[in-house]
């Protein structure tokens, strides 16, 4: 942490703090130096991704065009954990199609659509399977939503994962009874990734 140069604070982001950059999810800015490109100064975040072991460069001048922010308030997060209680809203598209829409989600720093996704692609032990490429959208959304909760809470990613699913629980037709109710509610309906069209058929 000792490599930061004169700055600790720019464009209202300062050094050791949490941020949620869109394609990777939350991280920690752990410098704020400068580099000469082409004879010009260019001041950069130095920011760190723990989860990814990853570090990354981004040009002050542009983090807030790329999307980088501040971690969510407590009051968006509560925001987003009543999102995920909700009804899944599955489309009947091409799961293709779907799993790009999940994915853009997931990319675009957004909480609550984050907190979507988790909730269209969570299935309860009463629920069919998830088929593997859905089951690593969930994971993705969740690991995305759980990192941030936890660093806006102060608890571990662990006990974020769980204040989710305690919340996914609450959400409708999801306790034991709910595999009978589901019938014609299309509650499988991403179920299959290979044949959707024959569902839209049987619709």
């Amino acid at each position: 942490m000792s490599s930061q140069k004169k700055a600790t604070a720019s464009q209202g982001f300062r050094t050791g703090e949490s941020i949620v950059y869109p394609a990777h999810g939350v991280g920690q800015i752990v410098a704020i130096e400068e580099q000469v490109v082409a004879g010009m100064t260019l001041e950069l975040f130095v920011i760190d991704f723990e989860k990814d072991k990853m570090r990354l460069k981004v040009p002050v001048a542009k983090a807030k065009s790329v999307g980088m922010r501040k971690l969510s308030e407590t009051d968006f997060v509560e925001r987003a954990l009543k999102v995920v209680q909700g009804r899944a809203r599955v489309k009947k598209t091409m799961w293709s199609r779907r799993a790009q829409e999940y994915d853009a989600k997931i990319n675009s720093g957004d909480l609550i659509q984050i907190a979507e996704v988790v909730r269209d692609l969570y299935r309860a032990d009463s629920q069919p399977e998830q088929s593997y490429s859905e089951r690593q959208l969930y994971e993705a959304a969740l690991g995305r939503m759980a990192r941030e909760l936890a660093a806006v809470n102060e608890v571990s990613e662990t006990e974020a994962v769980q204040l989710i699913e305690l919340n996914l629980n609450k959400g409708p037709k999801r306790g034991p009874k709910g595999a009978a109710e589901a019938e014609g509610e299309g509650e499988g309906e991403a179920d299959t990734e290979e044949t959707p069209e024959e569902q839209e058929e049987a619709a």
